[in-house]
This record gives structure tokens, sequence and C-alpha cells, in this order.
């Protein structure tokens, strides 16, 4: 696959993988299984990162799904709740661990700690003075749902921390084990549970015995037959009336601890849990290398099918907490952590016709119109073939019969044609000779697979990247969305974003559902996005490699336009956070003619950049750990107007920390950073310095 083929493929990814993150997180209706969701995703990742140019703050890779349903009162998280990346194959682990090399700028020997991956719901639990007082779901990563009075009528959650033996972890005793135990126990000696906050995360799920008999008595009343353990689960947890969870059986499995006890490693938070009475997973284990993470994963598999729960692979997770959180966040998971899933299965059904989708670069995509088949109790109904060349490879005709999987590559994927169970009615497929959306001649490029629309200008390329320009996160402009820009082009209104800017409410009124009313408040939104500030606008740009935060530091760097335009490839890799591939990017954009004249135009057309406030890097080199309640901003607030100071955020109190900030109800950051020494400031105080 080369590099236009790629971003097509990426950008169909996107949309479909949001549409079933947004049926399966947020609805609790999903139309495939997870897996396959998760081969979509991984797909995804794999080509992002093979192509990092095309990663988007809008991907699904960037972000946690699921928003917080409006029934249920909102909680923000301290500590944003993650999600894993997904690796399906040793190769993909082996890349895995080269890219934390590579980040860390060092060859390195990781030690992991492994866990079955419970196919559950997410939620995080808090207890103040040993008592639990807030539970809540995942939802964005940054604000979930209060669910504390469900989640209390499961019975493995402690209602009250108290300490208790570690017998699970009597089996499995060695010297190591007893040494870590023993450093627990001297952590715990320290730690006042009856006078502290305590934060843990954990998974709810479904045994597989407790679900089949719910369907038996769902089908005995007529009524909704689940899909599977998850969505009892997740639907459970939001149930308005506590009584209906209970009678759901629901269990919990905690796996993080969140509070600072001091904690060095992910096994010993394993350990904490089980001496305060958590139920943990008695299958997780401690591997030295990569190769015992394989043998552990080999050995999970075996026994998969015997176990009372739905684990869909393993989780590794880098032991050392520290080197944990100096590897840091990508997108919506951390750099330690992969899922590492068990393969997809195969389905066989019949290809009933082959249409021709065309991307942004122009390349023509032949995709698959299947019979519906339901793999693992979902209903697959199209598959992509790439280019014409993979057809050829396959040998496929429309009617073939075809194997069909879900795997770690394309979702879902034909992997084989059934040829002994031709009819003699199938039918070649040919690659038209003019483009299906505009009609223009298609071509071939020497030495490429891909077919091509010869019109530069056909507008299903140039809606695709209008629509990035006018996104939430570029000029925002109301009420325009995809299906205007589509008129706009078809009636050759616009070329490109700047030609938005030049319209008038005579030009929109003749387009079909456009009256004076709607077509007036078309203008006046984008009369409104006109002023728009330096990051937006440098991110409205579409330059490759560039997202969002990429966009505010060139922004609160440079101030102005001018200076960006102007700027040397050495002082752009100069900038914090920016490499050499994304300053090489920058640089390249800026030195093309063509894009100097397009932001000229725009300029030209009423674009007025607000100026960028250049502020004075005052709390650069200090380190900054929040814990309480703030009364003028919220905990992510604080955040941004630190980092916008230079400063930097820390989720864990030590000797490195200069200040912890201390709100309404301080937990043990409090009562930590007052016996290391650590300066304690209240809001006033924060505020000031600010």
């Amino acid at each position: 696959m080369d590099k236009k083929q790629a971003k097509i493929r990426i950008d169909k990814l996107k949309k479909e993988v949001n549409h079933h993150r947004y049926l399966y997180h947020v609805l609790d209706k999903p139309e495939i299984s997870d897996s396959a969701l998760d081969s979509l995703k991984n797909e995804l990742f794999k080509l992002e990162q093979q192509y990092p140019e095309f990663i988007t703050p809008d991907s699904p890779t960037q972000r946690v799904g699921g928003e917080a349903l409006k029934e249920f009162k909102k909680v923000k998280h301290d500590v944003r709740m993650l999600s894993f990346n997904d690796a399906f194959s040793k190769e993909d682990m082996k890349d895995w661990q080269k890219r934390m090399e590579n980040y860390l700028k060092e060859k390195k020997e990781f030690n992991f700690y492994c866990e079955p991956k419970i196919d559950g719901l997410a939620i995080s639990l808090i207890y103040k003075n040993g008592q639990f007082v807030l539970g809540s779901t995942r939802g964005n990563g940054f604000v979930g749902e209060d669910v504390t009075l469900n989640l209390k009528t499961i019975e493995s959650i402690p209602l009250k921390l108290t300490k208790k033996d570690h017998k699970i972890y009597l089996k499995k005793q060695d010297s190591r084990i007893a040494n870590e135990i023993k450093k627990v126990d001297q952590l715990l000696e320290k730690f006042d549970l009856e006078k502290s906050e305590f934060e843990v995360r954990g998974e709810i799920y479904l045994d597989k015995n407790d679900f089949e008999k719910l369907n038996l008595e769902q089908s005995k009343k007529h009524l909704q037959i689940f899909a599977n353990p998850r969505n009892v689960a997740a639907g459970s947890i939001r149930q308005l009336n506590p009584k209906i969870t209970a009678s759901r059986k629901l269990k919990c499995f905690v796996y993080n601890i969140i509070t600072d006890l001091g904690q060095t490693t992910h096994e010993q938070e394993h350990l904490i849990l089980c001496r305060l009475g958590f139920r943990i997973n008695p299958y997780t284990e401690f591997t030295k290398n990569l190769q015992e993470v394989f043998s552990y994963h080999e050995k999970i598999g075996k026994i998969r099918n015997k176990l009372e729960y739905e684990i869909d692979g393993i989780v590794a997770i880098i032991n050392d907490n520290k080197l944990w959180q100096k590897l840091g966040i990508v997108g919506k998971a951390p750099r330690a952590c992969m899922a590492y899933k068990f393969p997809g299965k195969e389905a066989t059904t019949i290809v009933e016709d082959i249409k021709v989708q065309v991307g942004r670069t122009g390349a023509l995509t032949p995709v698959a119109h299947l019979k519906p088949v339901s793999l693992s109790g979902v209903t697959i109904s199209h598959a992509t073939l790439h280019n014409q060349d993979e057809i050829k490879r396959l040998g496929l005709k429309i009617g073939d019969t075809v194997i069909i999987q879900r795997a770690g590559d394309v979702i879902p994927d034909i992997v084989k044609v059934l040829k002994n169970l031709r009819t003699g009615k199938e039918k070649d497929f040919h690659m038209p000779s003019k483009c299906p959306v505009c009609g223009s001649k298609v071509y071939k490029k020497p030495g490429e697979v891909a077919y091509y629309c010869s019109n530069k200008n056909c507008f299903a390329q140039l809606q695709r990247k209008i629509n990035h320009s006018i996104s939430k996160s570029a000029f925002d402009i109301d009420g325009l969305g995809p299906k205007i820009v589509e008129q706009l082009i078809e009636n050759d209104l616009i070329d490109d974003i700047s030609d938005l800017f030049t319209l008038t409410i005579d030009d929109l009124k003749p387009l079909e559902r456009f009256a004076e009313k709607s077509a007036s408040n078309i203008i006046s939104a984008i009369k409104k996005a006109k002023e728009i500030s330096f990051p937006r606008f440098i991110y409205a740009l579409g330059i490759r490699h560039v997202g969002e935060e990429t966009a505010f530091d060139l922004a609160s760097h440079f101030g102005s336009l001018e200076k960006l335009e102007k700027a040397k490839l050495e002082e752009l890799e100069k900038i914090r956070d920016i490499g050499g591939v994304v300053a090489k990017s920058i640089y390249e954009y800026f030195q093309n003619q063509k894009n100097l004249d397009f932001i000229h135009k725009l300029i030209k057309n009423g674009i007025k950049i607000q100026k960028q406030k250049q502020i004075a890097q005052k709390l650069a080199g200090k380190t900054f750990v929040l814990t309480g309640t703030l009364e003028k901003y919220s905990r992510d607030e604080a955040k941004k107007k630190i980092r916008d100071l230079g400063g930097d955020i820390s989720s864990s109190v030590s000797s490195e920390t200069d200040y912890v900030v201390a709100g309404k109800d301080p937990g043990s950051k409090f009562d930590k950073a007052r016996k290391l020494g650590v300066k304690i400031i209240n809001e006033k105080e924060f505020i000031k310095m600010l």
C-alpha cells in the first residue's frame, strides 16, 4: 500500500471506527463484535504509525471512547482514564518494544506485568477515610458518569477498606514475591486508611454462566436477547434503578491504583489491592522479558475457554512505575501498556457486487458488497479490496463465495476465494474508465497499482480537504456541514476553503433547502469565523503532522504568521515537542509557493488572525502536583494554566516536586508533601503565582 492509498484507508477507518465506537460506548447497541472493532482500531493505529503525517486530533486512536449519558451526574476524573493500544502478533509486540526504546533513546530489556484482558466495563472507585464514596465510568476519559449506587450493589466491591491477607499469592510464593510483599506491608503501615483518599481502577463484568441464565430468562419473557456479557455489564451499570443492577450478579476485578502510596511497581499495586480486600485476577504474572510475555499469552490462550469470564487477550504493562511515567501517554493510551489480543475468526459469504469509492487523493478503491454474514454475532456486509491488483491476486469475481476474517490487518478481509463453489454465473470486475463521482477520465500512474480520477477539482477530494478546515478545531463554522460543502462544490461556488469567505446570501439562496433565513445564518457564521486565533489558523491549514497541540506550540513560539513563514528548519527543530520529521514537514509547507499563495488568498478574503499573546514562561522548570478541589479552575483548566506558563504537571508527589497546590478536601498527596517538605500553596497563592 502506498502513501495515497494509506490516506484513503485511514480516512475510511476513522469514520467507521467512530461510528461503531458511538454505538458501542454511548448507546450500548453495537453492530459489530468487540474483536472486530479492536481489529479496525489496530489497523488504523498501524497505518498511522507508518504514516504519522496522517494522524489527526479527531482520530479514534487519539481519544478514549464514550460520552457521559445525560441521565447521570457527570464526574471529572482527577487523573484521566486511559485505554490501550492493541497488538495482534509477536511482530506487533516487538514493534511496540522498539517504539519504547526509540522514545527512550536506548536499547532496554523491559520487565512486564501481565494480566488477562477482561471483556467488561472500566470503572473508577474512590474511597475517603476508608469508605467507598464515589464510583464512576470512564466516559470520554476526562468526564464519566456517577454510578455509585449501582456499583454498591456489586458484592466484589468492598464498601470499606480493611487490611487482608495475601492469600491469592500463597500458591506462587517465592523469594522475589516475598520481598515485594514485605515492601508493600511497609508502605501500608505508613498509609492511614481512616484519614486518606484512595482511588483505584477496575473492570466490571458478567460471568459466562450468569450471562446464559440471563438470556434464558429474557427468552422466556419474550424480551431482548443480549449480544454478549460486556453489553450486559455496560447496560446494567447504566441502569437508573439500582435494583436492576443488583439482579444481574455483576463482578469486579480491580487492577490499578491511582493514589501514590510509594509503590514502585505495578506488581506492588496488585499486592496492595489484595491486601486491602479488593478482588484481583489470580492469573496475573511477572515476566522478565518479551519472550516470557509470549509464553504467558500462549498459556492464557490455552485456558481461555475454561475461564468463567470472557477475555479477548492479555495486557502487558511495564512493571517499573517510574519508567511507566517516563514513557508517558500518546493519544488515548500509555506507551508502557499494550493489549495483546487473541487471533480473529473466519466465516464464508458471497460477494454480491464490487463498487468503487473515490478518496481525498483521487485514488479509486474497489469495495466488495457482501451478502450479510454473522461473525461471532456481528453482521458484516462490506470489505475493502484495496486495488485491482488485489482482486487479481485473489482471483476474485462478482458472485464468488469467499472466506472473510476479523484480524489485525484489514477488517473485514477477504482471505480466500472458494473457486470450487462457482456456478458459472460469476462476473469479472473491471476498473471503470471514468470517475464514478465526477465522470472524469481515470488513469494509472507509472509504477503504482492505484487508479486515479484525473479531475483535481473532483469534489470527492475537495470535500475532504474543506471539511478539515471547517472542523471545530479549525474555523469552526456553525451550521456548515459535509452536505452543504458538497452542494457548494457541485455548484462551482468554492474551489478551496478561502472561497467560503467570499460567499453571499444570494449565492446560497438558489441551492436546495436554502431560504433567506438559512442562507443568512450560514453567511453570518462564515463572517464570524473570519476572526480566528493563530493556533486554530495553523491547524486549519492542514499541514502534515501538525495537530492541535503542535499548532499551539508553533503559535506560542512565533507569535505571528510572518515569523512562522520565515522560520528556518533549525529553529523549528529546537521547539519543545517538535521532532525532526514534524519540523521538516512544517518547513517544506512554507517553502511551497502554492501554499503561500493559498494563505495570502485567505488573508485577502478577510481572514483576521488574532494577535498571539506572548506569555512569559515564568513557571519553566517547575513541577506542580494538584490535590483537592479548586474553586476558580477545574483540574484540567489549572493544568493548562501551568503548562501555558512553561510548568510541568505530575500525578504524584516526590522530592522533585516544587509545589503542591492544595484545594478543598486534599488527599494523601497533601500528607506526603508535608512529610517530604515539599512547598504547599493554597488556591489564592496559586492564582497570585499565575
